[in-house]
């Protein structure tokens, strides 16, 4: 049940998966400064629907960087391994409306068919399973093949028609510019698995719905995916946030800090003798 509120309420969720950097830093910081600008809300929310990758060490490294820069945030936190059923029932919802459907391709598979790329550049899923005759869908699931549900991006985008949803830019009081989403581009995307009822694309929407978020800023990296995101807002009847992409803080080498290219963490740099202003500095904050 989404919160009642009169207020913005903007959200930061980071997944337990290893330590902060000083990319999160600034979209934290951007975050919590955008909130205070409308006189607004922050909530953190804790992405851990990966439970093998996503660790108890690391969420609490998360509250202690955040308390570290000096932000806070109401309690409880949303924490999205606790609400595996919340998105299951969205699933469903998509199942129910012939939306999703089963596909037993391995990942060498695609690749091996793909002939273009979706905008995160990984191999576009070329829709061979969409169209197995029901028979052979039920017989591969009654054998337990492995399976994935994909959501069948080309009937979802004929239902809703064309998409749009709004921006601000850098003064989150500037007046929203209007853009038109293109979730064709992502092609059929995985949404649930055996074993695990979600992915990201499902359980952020449900989430921004249920803490009812209005704002949201994010790294200039997931605008493609926003277009997917408002596309099953709208198949779920769930209301669409106002947006707003910030800059990527780049490495020497001109890349995107990350966690699995070893960028310095928040918590090294603070045993280094960083303070919560130097971060800042760091950040042109």
């Amino acid at each position: 049940m989404s919160q009642k509120s009169s207020s913005p309420i903007f959200r930061f969720a980071p997944s337990p998966n290893g330590l902060l950097h000083l990319g999160h830093a600034f979209s934290a910081l951007v975050t919590w400064r955008a909130a205070k600008v409308l006189a607004g809300t922050a909530l953190l929310r804790i992405e851990d629907i990966d439970t093998e990758r996503c660790k108890p060490e690391f969420v609490d490294a998360i509250y202690n960087d955040l308390h570290w820069l000096g932000l806070d945030w109401p309690s409880p936190v949303m924490v999205q391994s606790e609400r595996f059923d919340s998105y299951a029932a969205a699933g469903n919802h998509l199942r129910d409306a012939d939306l999703l459907y089963p596909c037993f391709c391995t990942r060498s598979e695609v690749a091996a068919l793909a002939t273009d790329s979706d905008p995160d550049g990984a191999p576009l899923y070329p829709g061979t399973c969409r169209h197995l005759h029901r028979g052979e869908q039920i017989e591969r699931l009654q054998r337990g093949d492995p399976v994935q549900f994909r959501l069948d991006t080309k009937a979802a985008a004929a239902r809703t028609g064309m998409l749009t949803y709004s921006v601000v830019g850098p003064l989150i009081t500037d007046r929203p510019q209007i853009r038109y989403a293109r979730p064709e581009r992502w092609g059929d995307v995985v949404l649930q698995r055996k074993g695990t009822p979600t992915s990201y694309h499902l359980s952020v929407v449900v989430d921004d719905a249920a803490q009812a978020i209005t704002h949201i800023t994010r790294g200039r990296d997931m605008e493609p995916a926003t277009d997917l995101h408002v596309l099953l807002q709208m198949l779920l009847g769930l209301p669409t946030p106002i947006y707003h992409f910030h800059r990527l803080i780049l490495d020497d080498d001109g890349k995107k800090l990350s966690k699995s290219r070893g960028s310095p963490s928040l918590a090294s740099l603070r045993d280094a003798g960083w303070t919560p202003d130097d971060v800042r500095r760091a950040l042109s904050l």
